[in-house]
């Protein structure tokens, strides 16, 4: 009650003023709430975020609030942590009945709600065992050490020469195992050396990748790839690819490393992003072919995001038992991976999936979204290059030369201002991933706003931007020369 008198003291400090339903702020009084906490974020906190600027206070399914009670609709999902919506009454309700029993046990000991999470996820995806994490990075990190240490004990690479082979334009984190995959200079750049042993190819190029097992393939331990790339802008590739992957892992022994932790849940349109070439997610052993002693047929994934509905970080890495035993008591862990509180939260989360049969839900809507955006694009082909996706993971990719001295994080404010929200990925790409509960109004109303700021907006925009800078000049990446 201290807490709560406390928190609602420090409330009143900033927020003033009557709350306003509109989806753009009017009272200047009530405006300089958000204003103030921004700030103070600023002053207080590391600025290795560029958020959009609106300060979130409340939200409910699709609805997101601000201190001065301005609605806008979130078209993020928090990076597809939200497919089951903000605050979910399901899932808050598994949240407040777990708080009030207990919340941490910790692995040392066990507790009575990870082993029903672990068999669900079983029951689920087919896997034989999980190991518990909580962010996505941690989960990635994870697979990593799997996928080296049984490398070393199962297909007998020598010591410390075990290659990850990754595609370039990935994203799996931020930390300094996972940026030595990056492509992204902003992420490389300063924070060198950069671990060893990665090989980086093109996604989307069976040919590469089968050119790299072929040279190296008797130290390749895992092929880690994102089924759609999130960060580099959805993008999708070549039909078959995935397929190809997966036989071609098979063929030369190496563990297939599905990272579904932004793709995963329902938020293709299948449960997996995997699903939509049938390249089930379990494990499968095959018998051993005559050229490959022990080539068996393996596979990891990873989940997080949506798996903690929103409400607390929950990741975990799946996979076969003849994988995941290589790792032992001591060698890898996490104080809150498994905790009571998150596996009862993760656990009201797969079940709200299922039972609202959001990936189902997911495709109808995906579809209806990509016909009003083509749409949008028929109208304005001169500034939208290209609308792609799959459910509700969609981008709309902008021409920058077109669009110049406007960026795509001009674009969104603007959408802020008309009370959407979406984030920018590159300098010319919106992704629009609105929670899976998303209504139709909803969607439409999210269309409507992109059509009514390239109208309306970007006019005036290009106008009065200065143009004392030229326009984005290709970007290449540091390690591998594509262009960014």
């Amino acid at each position: 009650m201290a807490s709560r008198r406390a928190l609602q003291s420090f409330s009143h400090r900033f927020c003033w003023g009557r709350r306003n339903f509109g989806a753009v702020p009017e009272d200047s009084r009530a405006a300089s709430c958000s204003q103030k906490l921004i700030s103070l974020e600023y002053e207080y906190s590391a600025h290795n975020y560029h958020p959009v600027p609106i300060v979130f206070s409340q939200a409910k399914g699709s609805s997101v609030w601000d201190p001065e009670g301005n609605r806008y609709l979130d078209f993020l999902a928090a990076y597809s942590a939200v497919n089951q919506g903000h605050c979910h009454p399901k899932i808050m309700k598994a949240l407040q009945e777990q708080t009030e029993r207990f919340t941490l046990s910790s692995r040392a000991f066990y507790n009575d709600r990870f082993p029903i999470f672990a068999e669900l996820l079983h029951s689920m995806f087919g896997y034989d065992m999980v190991l518990p994490m909580n962010t996505g990075a941690e989960g990635v990190e994870t697979a990593l050490k799997l996928a080296r240490k049984w490398g070393y004990e199962k297909k007998q690479i020598p010591k410390d020469e075990a290659i990850i082979v990754s595609c370039c334009g990935c994203f799996h984190g931020r930390t300094l195992a996972v940026i030595s995959m990056s492509c992204d200079n902003e992420a490389t750049r300063g924070f060198g050396p950069l671990l060893p042993g990665h090989l980086k190819v093109d996604f989307g190029d069976t040919v590469a990748l089968e050119k790299i097992f072929k040279e190296y393939g008797d130290r390749i331990a895992g092929f880690l790839f994102e089924p759609i790339q999130g960060e580099a802008g959805v993008v999708i590739p070549p039909d078959g690819y995935l397929k190809a992957v997966r036989d071609l892992c098979s063929k030369y022994n190496i563990l297939m490393i599905a990272d579904e932790v932004q793709s995963g849940l329902a938020r293709t349109g299948k449960m997996l992003a995997c699903d939509w070439e049938e390249v089930r997610p379990d494990v499968v052993v095959s018998t051993p072919s005559p050229p490959l002693k022990n080539s068996w047929e393996f596979s990891q994934l990873i989940l997080g995001k949506a798996l903690g509905g929103g409400v607390i970080p929950v990741s975990a890495v799946l996979t076969d038992k003849d994988v995941m035993l290589c790792v032992r008591p001591g060698e890898h862990g996490s104080t809150f991976g498994g905790n009571p509180l998150a596996s009862a939260v993760a656990i009201a989360s797969l079940n709200v999936i299922q039972d609202e049969q959001l990936a189902e839900r997911s495709a109808q809507l995906g579809q209806e979204l990509r016909r009003q955006l083509l749409k949008i694009q028929q109208q304005y082909p001169k500034y939208i290059k290209e609308i792609r996706g799959r459910g509700l993971f969609n981008a709309v990719e902008l021409n920058s030369k077109n669009l110049f001295p406007v960026s795509a994080f001009d674009i969104c404010l603007k959408l802020k201002e008309r009370g959407i929200l979406a984030k920018p990925t590159h300098d010319a790409i919106i992704r629009l991933t609105p929670p899976l509960t998303v209504s139709l109004d909803e969607l439409q109303e999210g269309s409507k706003a992109l059509q009514d700021v390239l109208k309306l907006d970007l006019p005036n925009m290009q106008k009065a931007k200065p143009e004392h800078v030229s326009p984005t000049s290709s970007n290449k990446c540091d390690r591998c020369g594509r262009n960014l």
